[in-house]
Order: C-alpha cells, then sequence, then structure tokens
C-alpha cells in the first residue's frame, strides 16, 4: 500500500506544479531539514501528548470507577461526561483561549476535556461488565470496598483501559495538532500552520507522514504493554 501510494504521488508529480503535489523525492528532503532543524516541536508535540494522555487516563478511570462503585453520584457524573461528549472540540478550544492564557494551559485542558469521557464511560462499562456469579462469590467472603477494588474490578477493567488508550491514540494525535494549530506557537501544529501560510506543501506531508508513522509506533507500544499487563489472561479462539 505505501509502494502504490509512493507511485501515485511519483506519478502526479510529473503532471501537476510541486506546490500541489510534490514528489516523494522532495517530500523526503523536506523530512529530513524538519527534523533535524526543528527537533524541539517534535519534543514539546510528544511531551503535551503523553502528559495529556496520562492525566486524562487517570482522571478518567477515577470518575469511571466512581461511576460504578456508588450510585448515588452516579447520575450527576454519568450527566457531566455525557454533556461533555456533546461538546464539540472546536467549542472547547475556543472556549480555552478565553479562559487561558498560557498555551500550556489551552492545550493540557482541550486534550482532558475531550479524551477524558473516553475512559470514564468505558470504564463504568467494564464495571458494570463484571459477571455476577463472580461479584456473589466475592461477596460472600464479606471483603472490604478495597479488597473488591484491588482483587476483582481493577483487574477486570484493565483490558479496557488498554482498548480506550488504543482507540483514543489517534485521535488525541490529531486533538494535540489541531489545539497546536489554533492555541500555541510551538509544536507541530503550529509548524505545519507556518508550513501552510509559505505554501510549503512538502513540508505539510512530511509532518503528515511523521504523525502516520508516529501513530503506528504508539499503538504498537501500548499493544506490547497490553501483551505483558494481560499474559495471565488466557486467550479464547473462536472457530
Amino acid at each position: 500500500m505505501v509502494v502504490v501510494l509512493l507511485a501515485a504521488m511519483e506519478i502526479t508529480s510529473r503532471f501537476v506544479p510541486d506546490y500541489i503535489m510534490p514528489s516523494p523525492v522532495i517530500v523526503w528532503n523536506a523530512a529530513r531539514e524538519l527534523f533535524f532543524s526543528d527537533p524541539y516541536h517534535v519534543v514539546v508535540t510528544l511531551v503535551r501528548l503523553a502528559i495529556s494522555v496520562m492525566i486524562a487516563m487517570v482522571a478518567g478511570v477515577l470518575i469511571g470507577l466512581a461511576m460504578g462503585m456508588f450510585p448515588s453520584v452516579r447520575p450527576y457524573l454519568k450527566a457531566i461526561v455525557v454533556i461533555d461528549t456533546g461538546i464539540p472540540a472546536l467549542s472547547w478550544m475556543l472556549i480555552a483561549v478565553f479562559w487561558f492564557k498560557n498555551p500550556e494551559s489551552r492545550i493540557f485542558f482541550i486534550l482532558l476535556v475531550i479524551l477524558l469521557p473516553f475512559y470514564a464511560l468505558n470504564v463504568y462499562e467494564g464495571v458494570r461488565a463484571l459477571p455476577k456469579e463472580l461479584v456473589d462469590m466475592i461477596e460472600s467472603f464479606r471483603p472490604s470496598r478495597w479488597q473488591v477494588l484491588r482483587y476483582l474490578i481493577l483487574p477486570h477493567i484493565v483490558a479496557y483501559i488498554f482498548l480506550t488508550t488504543k482507540s483514543v491514540i489517534g485521535y488525541a494525535i490529531r486533538m494535540v495538532i489541531f489545539a497546536e494549530l489554533v492555541a500555541s506557537a510551538v509544536g507541530i501544529g503550529a509548524r505545519m500552520n507556518l508550513a501552510q501560510s509559505t505554501f510549503r506543501i512538502d513540508q505539510v506531508l512530511a509532518w503528515t507522514s511523521f504523525l502516520v508513522i508516529l501513530n503506528l509506533l504508539l499503538q504498537a507500544f501500548v499493544n506490547g504493554l497490553e501483551k505483558i499487563s494481560l499474559k495471565w489472561r488466557a486467550e479464547a479462539t473462536v472457530r
């Protein structure tokens, strides 16, 4: 597929100007130029992405557990999370621009409110999916709430946390780039905005290729962590 795409780019570049479709060689040269001249922007974006995803994960898991374990607060938390999911990402970005002066605060806020509901709702569904027979067996030993959380709920929701992370990685990358384009002068999104304003489509394609590769690497990393963390769980085979 990659070979076909590169061949299509090369053929198209022979019939249209470079500012519409550059050849793969031009894009490769632009990528080398960017990665040697702008490594700081790459690092900034990666740090923003890692911190935002980790904090959204922790906060979302805690809210999801509270929704699943405390019926008294469940309707209120669920209402807040569902309302959050209905607010467009662009609205959050514009709100962040008004509320925060610091670009880092803006980007962190945007990613947090966008990613947190995914973890909260999926963890909540994981708690609800606990087998009733298993819950009844654990309850027969009269465990404390902490023991139920540690020995029953947490091992069960680990798979849901990994599933959510794999689902939101690509979305998180797109959102951090969009947030940087709107709310920051530093980062890959800001550099892509500069490339667009200077009509450097070769740089836009170079950054885009880097983000695709980054997504694949992060997916592979999370898959590896999942296999290590869940190696105790036997995989079912369906014929």
